[in-house]
C-alpha cells in the first residue's frame, strides 16, 4: 500500500477550520507535525491555542474526517498539543494581520461589515430578544454574524443564546468571541467577569473602556454582520458608540403605549446626534392573537399596550431628521418569544413558523437586502480653506 499523497493531506487540514477563530488551522501554524507512512498512517500534531481548549472535540472530530477523505489514508493518529508562548503571539500577528492594538476594524472607511445598533429608550420592551432572533435570522441566511452584548449591567443576550456560562479564550492580548450552535459568535461583559453573580459597577470611563474592548480586542475575523445590544436610554454607552462606531446604523425597539414611545424618540434622536443613521423601528408585544377566536379560525388581535407606539415613533423620527425612517415591524406576543429566551432557543430557530419567528425573519431580511445610505450620517468632510 502506498504512502498518502502529503500535498493532499495539507490539503485536507486546510478544510478544517478553528472552530472559534473560523480560519483554516493551516493557515494558524497549529499543525505542528505530520508524518505518513508506507501503511496509510498519518501521524499528526496540532496545537491548540490554549491549554483545556473547550472546543478540542470538534477539531479532533473535524481533522479525523477530513484526513479518512484522503487517498490510501488508512488511520489517523491525533495528538493535541497546546501553543508556547511565542507560537502564541505570533498567532496575534497572524490575526491582526498589521493592524495596530486597539484598532476598531468596524471602524475603518475598508470595512464592509454591516453594523446595527439596537436601541431603545426605556427597559422591558424586548430589546435583547428582538437582538437575539434577527442575529440568528441573519445567520439562517448563509451571513456570518457577531452580536456584542453592550448592555453592561443587564447582559442578558449569552442566556439568550444558550451560551450564559461559556468563557471566551484568550490567545495574547486578543480574546476570541464565543461560538454558539447556531454559528452566531456573541462577546458579553458577563463572559469576561470572574463570577456570573457578579455585580457590574462602574461609570463612563470604565464603561467606554469595556466596550472599546468588546470591539478592538475581540478577534471577529470576517464578519456580515454586527448586532450591538446597547443598554436602555441615552447614556454613557449610547455616547460611546458614537464616538468609536460612528458608521453603525440604529434600529429603534419600542412597544406600542405611549408612554415607551416617547422615550423610544429620544433614543432615536441621541443616535442622530451622534450622526449616525436610524434605520428602522420595531414594535415588540404589538398585539396578542386571541386565543378562543384562533381556536375557531377566527383572526382577533389584543392590543394589551394600545396601538400606534411604533408608527408615531417612526413618523416622528423621519420627520426630525428630514429622511424616511420605516416601521420596520410589528412583533406580536407569543409566549414562545419569552419561552425562548429564558431556554437559550430564539423562537426563530425554535419554531420558525410561529408568527413573531416569521415577522423578526422579514425585518432580518429587510436590514440584510439594503444598501448603506449617507442621509444622516457624518461624512468627515472638512473645508480646506476659508473664503
Amino acid at each position: 500500500m502506498a504512502a498518502p499523497d502529503r500535498d493532499a493531506v495539507m490539503a485536507a487540514l486546510a478544510t478544517v477550520n478553528d472552530p472559534e477563530i473560523k480560519r483554516p488551522i493551516t493557515e494558524l501554524n497549529m499543525v505542528d507535525t505530520v508524518d505518513l507512512d508506507e501503511a496509510g498512517q498519518v501521524r499528526l500534531t496540532v496545537l491548540l491555542t490554549v491549554a483545556g481548549c473547550p472546543l478540542k472535540d470538534t477539531i479532533t472530530r473535524d481533522v479525523n474526517a477530513a484526513l479518512r477523505e484522503v487517498a490510501d489514508v488508512s488511520d489517523v493518529d491525533l495528538t493535541l498539543g497546546v501553543m508556547s508562548a511565542e507560537q502564541r503571539a505570533g498567532l496575534q500577528e497572524v490575526l491582526r494581520d498589521g493592524h495596530a492594538q486597539r484598532e476598531i476594524g468596524f471602524a475603518q472607511p475598508d470595512s464592509l461589515t454591516k453594523v446595527y445598533a439596537i436601541a431603545s429608550g426605556k427597559g422591558g420592551v424586548g430589546k435583547s430578544s428582538v437582538t437575539v432572533n434577527l442575529a440568528l435570522a441573519m445567520a439562517a441566511q448563509g451571513l456570518k454574524v457577531g452580536v456584542v452584548d453592550a448592555d453592561i449591567y443587564g447582559h442578558s443576550v449569552p442566556a439568550m443564546l444558550g451560551v450564559a456560562d461559556a468563557r471566551p479564550t484568550q490567545v495574547e492580548d486578543l480574546i476570541m468571541p464565543v461560538p454558539t450552535a447556531s454559528g452566531v459568535s456573541v462577546i458579553s461583559i458577563g463572559m469576561l467577569k470572574p463570577r456570573r453573580d457578579q455585580v457590574v459597577a462602574w461609570r463612563g470611563p470604565m464603561l467606554d473602556r469595556a466596550l472599546v474592548q468588546m470591539l478592538a480586542d475581540v478577534y471577529w475575523g470576517d464578519l456580515d454582520v454586527l448586532l450591538l445590544d446597547l443598554p436602555p436610554g441615552t447614556g454613557d454607552i449610547a455616547i460611546s458608540l458614537g464616538q468609536h462606531l460612528p458608521n453603525a446604523e440604529v434600529v429603534v425597539v419600542t412597544t406600542p403605549q405611549e408612554a415607551a414611545a416617547e422615550v423610544a424618540e429620544r433614543a432615536g434622536t441621541m443616535a442622530s446626534m451622534m450622526h449616525q443613521r436610524v434605520v428602522g423601528v420595531v414594535e415588540n408585544m404589538s398585539w396578542l392573537p386571541c386565543p378562543h377566536c384562533a381556536a375557531e379560525g377566527v383572526e382577533h388581535r389584543l392590543e394589551i399596550f394600545g396601538a400606534g407606539g411604533g408608527d408615531r415613533v417612526a413618523t416622528t423620527l423621519g420627520g426630525r431628521f428630514g429622511y424616511d425612517v420605516p416601521l420596520l415591524g410589528r412583533v406580536p406576543l407569543d409566549p414562545h418569544l419569552r419561552e425562548g429566551g429564558d431556554d437559550g432557543k430564539p423562537i426563530v430557530d425554535s419554531d420558525p413558523t410561529a408568527p413573531a419567528a416569521q415577522v423578526l425573519t422579514g425585518i432580518a431580511r429587510t436590514l440584510t437586502s439594503k444598501g448603506r445610505g449617507l442621509a444622516g450620517m457624518q461624512l468627515g468632510l472638512s473645508p480646506t480653506s476659508k473664503i
